[in-house]
């Protein structure tokens, strides 16, 4: 495989959950699919998904839209020394961050996003570099022990990998967390399990419900 071809969020309701993903963030199932899942799951559950946009009033106008609808704020939208974002749990309890590495607007404000980025927090990033690397990915920047981005190939999302402890501090959340991670990643290759246990199913076709 050299790219992720869908992702899946297990969720409990899923009529509400399309509608938040569609009506806050613009999504549809080619990017974000969703499945029935009453899965146990507590606390952390080991990845965040990023929408990278071009300027900070894009990050508020996403945030806002976000509460509006229900989500709950993890970090307010701040300014950094990368640049500006906030962070939010969706009424599914998906983590979503918003950021840009711009410090200031330079156009109208819109709800469209650059990149969609998915971190997976992982106990030891090198380890899962080379499994991942051994499952045909390609990677794209790597900053030692700590970050790992892979190439985005033809899929419409960004693979990373990121140290456990420090998404979920970047979440705003405590780590620990137990149970099901609810979320499948969809490729080309035979399934599997990463050694955190994140699970990959070989690509199914849309259906109306996905």
């Amino acid at each position: 495989m050299n790219s992720i071809d869908a992702v899946t969020l297990e969720v409990a309701d899923t009529t509400a959950a399309a509608r938040f993903y569609s009506t806050v963030f613009g999504l549809d199932s080619s990017q974000v699919r969703l499945r029935a899942s009453e899965a146990p799951t507590t606390g952390f559950r080991g990845f965040t998904l990023s929408l990278v946009v071009s300027q900070p009033g894009n990050v508020d106008a996403f945030v806002g839209a976000a509460l509006d609808a229900g989500a709950t704020a993890l970090k307010p939208t701040s300014k950094s020394l990368w640049g500006y974002g906030g962070v939010v749990q969706a009424p599914d309890g998906t983590i979503w961050k918003i950021a840009t590495s711009a410090k200031k607007d330079t156009g109208p404000v819109a709800r469209d996003f650059e990149e969609l980025v998915l971190l997976l927090g992982v106990e030891d990033v090198k380890a899962s570099k080379q499994f991942y690397v051994e499952q045909g990915l390609t990677v794209g920047k790597s900053f030692g022990g700590k970050y790992v981005e892979f190439a985005t190939g033809s899929g419409p999302v960004k693979l990373a990998l990121y140290k456990r402890r420090a998404l979920a501090k970047d979440a705003g959340v405590p780590a620990d967390g137990t149970g099901s991670h609810r979320l499948v990643l969809s490729s080309a290759a035979s399934p599997f399990s990463d050694p955190d246990g994140f699970v990959w199913e070989a690509t199914a076709p849309l259906t109306a419900t996905a």
